[in-house]
């Protein structure tokens, strides 16, 4: 092949924050900015990519807001190219609606200011989802730039693929050479140096290169643009006469490329492997775990709470609060950068990060609480006016698409008495009787309830146009199985005088707690036995918990040459925390030799204490654990132990899941980086066959192991005190720029909650099984508890999702329009055929892209009220619906 055609494309990797905090990257950033649009006002055959993600911009124009119409201008001529992403995430620790938030509001973005890259842009991601080209497609993007998690094995030598998502549509993928995006960063424009630095680079892009078109990446980590580019570009011109040199966009030079790459290789599922190629870093799910966990926690909080109650309120009444939404979901994707969430990062960063979770979710709860009350029509400055018409309700809202009824926990308040706030004076503090016996009423029924718990607190009772009433008040934790509540409907109760019995369904006899379904046993040596009464399966030691050294830093674990397993034996307490009718828990505490100590003298200790609980007609055991880490520099995991040996696990994902078999470290042909055996996994994972198998559940993302004797190992902390180590046996050389990271080493109380419960491979099969075991897990039946209410009118609610093996995903408000987006995806690999449900007649309904363009419209049937479609196998399904006017 002769006759090159050589793509300079000139670029920054620009990490927003890294070793060093945002406000110390901030100002080189505007620095570099402003000079690179001075270089292109008068380089008018220049061009540059601002390394495919929008936040750049809006961190550049808040500071340097005048330079706006110079910058929109360079964007719409195509010679400054931003987005498709707002942020370049880690793209295996964000679930499936973060990444599409994280395109459309780059969309919105580039749309704002001009134009949008049509590539996916993926340079320095630890990874890549399987779902990744289909993505793609859903934003109207066909072509996609990777790195790490590819190459190295027999038939991934050259520089393109085909790459063919779950759904089978396909995304031309350029794949960067070994040394990335910086390939070409030292190029320099005096003749003498580049004509000897030219033939090697040269040489190694050709041996790669599928097509006729070579691309040359110019840029690196935090630079600016290059300072002679168009020089270059002469000099190589002259240095090799049978070749063109251009200087171009990342877009002209894959469309380019296109129409010589028919032939290319095909790859399917995701990409994780590129040991031999380059450093892969998956080491980093491990990492910072509990700020994983945080994230998780905002994410849920912000995609399956606020976000579908900001859209029924805007639908059904007209409140509008996509502004505030978009801004809480700013704030969550600059948290998923790849090195902020995958914890590769100082600690300054780690807490800006920690601090900006915090807001997410304070953002979430706000929106949902006013979101309900407009819904509700629950008017606190009319009661606090007119205190009279005032009476406690309990709210319950189904944040999922299908009927439910289930046990629920709740926290009721009781007044006590005023806390004045402000000067002495002559009011005079109101007082109340506390806490009482009650029973709840709805739908007709009497609702008995069991008492988990009581203490006395504080309560801030808020109205807008008053100031806040801040109360003394008896807290009581209840349980209760409230009437059937409609698919992302609301139902509300009211208090009964005096205590009712509830229907045996969960008890504790001594050291066993169960239910119809399952029962739970603790040994006096601790071991944690479960029997599931379906099958008949006995899962002995079901649970456990392991620490093992760790010697490597926040990109890689390492273990050292000597390493020693430490197992929690031997409780040191054990206690009946509820003992039924509805929820039976107990309690185990255990002490754990690990790591090194604080000092650095000897070994630590972590301190756990394990909830166990079994709620009626719930095939799950809950487990929330509290722990004390008082150890360094080792790795802590829960063990779950399936007896099913060999074969694969079923991991989620983003819109699927992932079948995985277990890996271990092969480091001899990979001296680069070993690999690891630990994988990403979104809120669940489960290994099964036939009628025996266990799922591990989570709230969202969490890194495991599975053993080659079919256990479970979830990662509970990663402690570890370095950015980066050049002396790992895993990893040798600096990954990041050397930073001593304490906080890393994760020390202090933590607590997180996960579930097992016993599956078998016919409900992997269906689809819907683990996902609907997730949502009742951690998405159950929300109480929402008003002590003073004014009178209520609620909106008839019961929006239902239907259809054999199709996942709903989300609910939110239209980009445009009052308009309600609703998306769904076929877990199986099946045709499906599926129906959205409404209890009120709609206006319109289409089918869309993810990115909410539309594709065409879909025929009503039962009067308006529901709306069928199909799905491919593994296609995301998004409808746009437009309902009648109620108010």
């Amino acid at each position: 092949m002769s006759g090159y055609t050589f793509h300079l494309i000139p670029h920054t990797h620009w990490d927003r924050e890294w070793y060093l905090p945002h406000s110390i990257f901030l100002p080189r950033l505007v620095a570099g900015v402003d000079d690179l649009l001075d270089r292109l006002q008068h380089q008018s055959n220049s061009t540059f990519l601002l390394d495919g993600q929008t936040v750049l911009v809006e961190d550049y124009l808040r500071v340097r807001p005048e330079r706006e119409a110079q910058l929109k201008d360079l964007v719409r001529a195509g010679r400054l190219q931003i987005g498709p992403w707002y942020v370049l995430a880690d793209e295996f620790i964000p679930g499936g609606e973060s990444l599409v938030r994280n395109l459309l509001i780059g969309q919105a973005d580039a749309a704002r200011l001009g134009a949008r890259t049509d590539v996916l842009y993926s340079p320095d991601a630890f990874g890549h989802p399987a779902v990744w080209p289909q993505l793609a497609g859903e934003f109207g993007i066909r072509f996609g730039v990777a790195w790490r998690g590819l190459g190295g094995e027999p038939g991934q030598e050259r520089d393109f693929y085909r790459w063919r998502g779950p759904d089978g549509r396909e995304v031309l993928l350029y794949h960067l050479p070994p040394d990335g995006y910086e390939v070409g960063a030292g190029l320099p424009a005096e003749s003498e140096r580049l004509a000897g630095l030219w033939p090697p680079l040269r040489s190694g892009l050709v041996e790669r290169a599928a097509t006729h078109q070579v691309a040359v990446f110019v840029g690196a980590d935090h630079h600016a643009a290059h300072p002679a580019i168009e020089e270059v570009r002469a000099q190589l011109a002259r240095l090799e006469p049978a070749s063109e040199f251009r200087v171009s966009r990342l877009y002209d030079f894959l469309s380019a490329a296109a129409p010589e790459a028919s032939g290319v290789p095909v790859l399917s599922g995701e990409l994780r492997w590129s040991y031999g190629y380059t450093w892969t870093l998956q080491g980093v799910h491990g990492t910072r775990a509990r700020l994983k966990r945080r994230h998780s926690m905002s994410e849920l909080s912000l995609t399956a709470i606020a976000d579908p109650l900001a859209a029924l309120a805007l639908v059904r009444t007209g409140r509008d609060s996509r502004s505030l939404l978009s801004y809480a979901w700013r704030l969550l994707l600059q948290s998923q950068f790849h090195d902020s969430i995958g914890g590769c990062t100082s600690d300054p960063v780690a807490g800006q990060v920690e601090s900006r979770l915090v807001d997410v979710s304070n953002l979430a709860t706000e929106i949902a609480r006013t979101s309900v009350d407009t819904l509700i029509s629950n008017e606190p400055d009319r009661v606090r006016a007119e205190p009279a018409i005032g009476e406690p309700q309990l709210i319950l809202w189904n944040p999922v698409p299908r009927q439910r009824s289930a046990v629920v926990v709740a926290d009721l308040s009781w007044f006590l008495r005023d806390v004045l706030v402000g000067p002495p004076g002559a009011r005079t503090p109101r007082t109340g009787s506390g806490r009482r016996d009650f029973h709840l009423i709805g739908g007709g029924r009497i609702v008995p309830v069991q008492p988990l718990g009581h203490r006395t607190g504080q309560e801030r009772l808020d109205a807008l146009r008053h100031y806040p009433d801040q109360d003394e008040v008896d807290w009581t934790r209840v349980a209760f199985t409230p009437p059937t509540v409609g698919g992302l409907g609301l139902a509300s109760m009211s208090l009964g005088p005096g205590a009712r019995p509830a229907e045996p369904g969960a008890w504790v006899e001594g050291r066993r707690l169960g239910n119809d379904l399952i029962e739970v046993s603790i040994d006096r040596g601790g071991s944690i036995g479960l029997t599931d009464h379906r099958t008949r399966q006995r899962y002995p030691d079901v649970l456990g918990f392991e620490s093992s050294r760790d010697v490597g830093d926040t990109y890689t674990y390492a273990a050292p040459a000597r390493d020693q397993l430490r197992r929690a034996r031997g409780i040191r307490a054990f206690r009946v925390a509820a003992a039924g009718p509805l929820v039976a828990a107990v309690e185990l505490a255990w002490s754990l030799a690990a790591g090194d100590d604080e000092q650095g003298v000897g070994a630590g200790v972590m301190e756990l204490r394990l909830m166990l609980s079994v709620y009626a007609g719930s095939p799950a055991l809950r487990c929330t654990l509290l722990l004390n880490n008082r150890a360094m520099n080792q790795r802590l995991r829960a063990r779950v132990s399936t007896g099913v040996p060999g074969g694969p696990a079923l991991a989620g994902g983003q819109f699927g899941a992932q079948e995985r078999v277990a890996s271990g470290p092969a480091g001899l042909r990979y001296p680069r980086e070993t690999p690891v055996s630990t994988a990403p996994a979104q809120r669940y994972v489960v290994r099964a066959v036939k009628s025996r198998g266990l799922a591990l559940l989570a709230p969202g993302f969490f890194e495991y192991e599975l053993t080659p004797g079919g256990a479970l190992l979830m990662t509970i902390l990663r402690a570890v005190g370095q950015l980066s180590r050049s002396d790992l046996t895993t990893r040798p050389g600096h990954a990041g720029w050397p930073v001593a990271t304490p906080l890393a080493q994760s020390l202090g109380p933590d607590r997180l909650q996960f579930a097992i419960a016993p599956v078998t491979q016919r409900q992997l099969q269906d689809g819907t099984a683990m996902p609907e075991l997730w949502e009742d897990l951690f998405l159950p039946i929300q109480p929402i508890w008003l002590r003073q209410a004014s009178p209520l009118t609620l909106p008839t609610l019961d929006i239902r999702l239907e259809g054999e093996g199709l996942v709903f995903s989300a609910l939110k408000p239209a980009e445009d329009g009052r308009a309600l987006v609703l998306r769904c995806y076929n877990a199986t690999a099946r045709p499906a055929a599926g129906t959205w449900y409404f209890p009120v007649a709609v206006t319109s309904a289409r089918r869309a892209r993810a990115d909410e363009q539309p594709l065409h419209e879909i025929r009503l049937g039962d009067g308006g009220r529901s709306i069928p479609f199909h799905a491919a196998p593994h296609e995301i399904v998004t409808i746009v619906v437009a309902l009648a006017e109620t108010h």
